[in-house]
């Protein structure tokens, strides 16, 4: 059979449901999830197998208005990641419709070359009623290809969607090793699962004032890993926040981070975390490029 490989860049708002996705397709966890929007920081890649070919998913950051530098970069990231696909997605929460950040995806999507695909997601929470209505309303803004109707939560519509886009990638050789999954690196991963539980275990705005950066990833003698990370936060009240009393919050953290880690890692995992408090962590240069983001002015 002839090998297949190409891009699909899966874009959308925020808390559409584009990492849920990925890990869903892909099969495993290769990006965070939580209900929080703007979970998706930086633009990574999920490699997902379907037969002979290999189609190898931009998972983006949310498109919206940012403001701050760190927000545009997150959007730049998200447009960069569309512009070296071979196909765009765009997923909209079916439940939620086509709000203004929606709408102004559509604006900056309407006039691209890329083939674009529409994914109306959530469907199982979604009134059936309003779909078709929701349906119009995109495809008149914008020309789609396809459309498919999925829940990448719980399953339904995936294996059509997944078939039609391995069937819709060009020939050619693949760029990933079978059983690769993700281009992410292993400290790239390790910040990252410890970030997904500070979106899980903090309220309100914290963990969007917040980044983790992984300081020392090593391998023990006996095949552990052993990780040390700080956790960056704005104001000495965030650093309160995020210790806990008697230090019980910051235990709880690191104690689902180890646990997921050394699920992923499929080894022992000893992590050590602390907390910095760095008022202008989101313009230190050298941490967007550690968690892969371009500095923009």
């Amino acid at each position: 059979m002839t090998k297949r490989c190409g891009h699909v860049a899966i874009i959308g708002a925020p808390n559409a449901g584009k990492s849920t996705l990925v890990n869903a397709l892909v099969g495993q966890k290769v990006a965070i999830v939580s209900p929080k929007a703007q979970t998706t920081r930086t633009r990574m890649l999920g490699v997902a197998l379907s037969g002979e070919t290999q189609i190898i998913l931009v998972d983006t950051p949310g498109i919206f208005a940012a403001q701050r530098r760190f927000d545009r970069a997150m959007v730049a990231a998200a447009w960069d990641g569309a512009g070296d696909a071979d196909m765009i997605a765009l997923i909209v929460d079916g439940r939620a419709g086509a709000g203004p950040k929606v709408e102004k995806i559509l604006e900056g999507l309407k006039d691209r070359p890329e083939r674009k695909w529409l994914v109306l997601n959530k469907v199982d929470i979604a009134a059936k009623d309003k779909l078709l209505a929701l349906t119009t309303k995109l495809t008149d803004k914008c020309a789609f290809e396809q459309i498919y109707y999925i829940s990448a939560v719980t399953g339904d519509g995936l294996e059509e969607f997944k078939t039609a886009l391995a069937y819709n990638m060009p020939e050619g050789e693949w760029h990933f090793p079978e059983d690769q999954v993700s281009d992410a690196t292993e400290r790239l991963i390790a910040s990252e699962i410890t970030r997904e539980q500070l979106y899980l275990q903090l309220h309100e705005e914290l963990p969007y004032a917040s980044a983790v950066e992984t300081e020392k990833y090593s391998e023990r003698e006996d095949g552990s890993l052993e990780i040390h990370q700080q956790i960056l936060v704005a104001r000495p009240t965030q650093r309160a926040i995020v210790l806990g009393k008697g230090g019980a919050r910051i235990k709880a953290i690191g104690e689902a981070a180890r646990l997921e880690l050394a699920k992923l890692m499929g080894v022992k995992v000893h992590l050590y975390l602390h907390v910095k408090v760095h008022a202008k962590w989101d313009e230190d240069r050298s941490l967007y490029r550690d968690i892969g983001l371009e500095w923009v002015e």
